[in-house]
């Protein structure tokens, strides 16, 4: 039995489970979906398959939770940097903001890799489910603001999002794409003849 570097059995459990995630992720992105199995991820975490196994019973339940976690810890950081804006276009901003810092760290690859395995139909749906919850806050938000076709301003805006996170995967610098894109974003959601600037204007 390894030594367990835990004050208590169930906290050792915990980071247990935790190293199994965070290799199983490791080999999603870097080796795709298929290469995910309670094998390789026992041995990336430094731990036998028949350990894996008190947490895992297959490579499906795996691909399961990693499907989760891809979204709960992103989920996690939307919400603290949404709790702190005061209107719904300073949602927004932080919304976009988060996200791409996020991008930047790489934390969207696992979704990314996700979506691209091949994976069956209700995994599949369970990521479409957990995409949908993750934008709801920037959706209502643009709801609020009384744009014209919400729904189609929100994908439009939503466009310009995935457009910047491709340009900071590809190595423009963070605080240039942030800024310019959400310059753009308040142009679109500013009211014609409105002074929303962000701080970078008002200097």
């Amino acid at each position: 039995m390894p030594k367990i570097n835990a004050s208590t059995v169930a906290e050792h459990r915990a980071q247990q489970r935790e190293a199994l995630i965070g290799a199983a992720i490791d080999i999603l992105v870097n080796e795709g979906a298929a290469a995910v199995t309670p094998a390789a991820v026992g041995a990336r975490a430094g731990l036998a398959r028949s350990s894996v196994y008190q947490y895992f019973d297959s490579s499906a339940a795996l691909l399961a939770t990693i499907t989760e976690e891809a979204f709960r810890r992103s989920n996690e950081a939307l919400t603290r940097a949404i709790a702190t804006a005061n209107s719904p276009l300073e949602r927004v901003e932080a919304f976009f903001g988060e996200s791409l810092r996020l991008g930047a760290e790489g934390a969207h690859r696992p979704a990314v890799a996700l979506m691209n395995a091949g994976l069956p139909p209700a995994c599949q749906q369970r990521l479409m489910e957990l995409h949908l919850e993750q934008v709801e806050p920037f959706r209502a938000a643009v709801r609020e603001l009384g744009a014209p076709e919400p729904a189609l301003t929100a994908d439009l805006i939503a466009g310009m999002l995935h457009t910047a996170l491709a340009a900071v995967e590809n190595g423009t610098p963070l605080d240039t794409v942030t800024q310019r894109t959400l310059a753009l974003v308040r142009r679109c959601l500013t009211p014609a003849g409105g002074t929303a600037r962000g701080p970078e204007e008002r200097a």
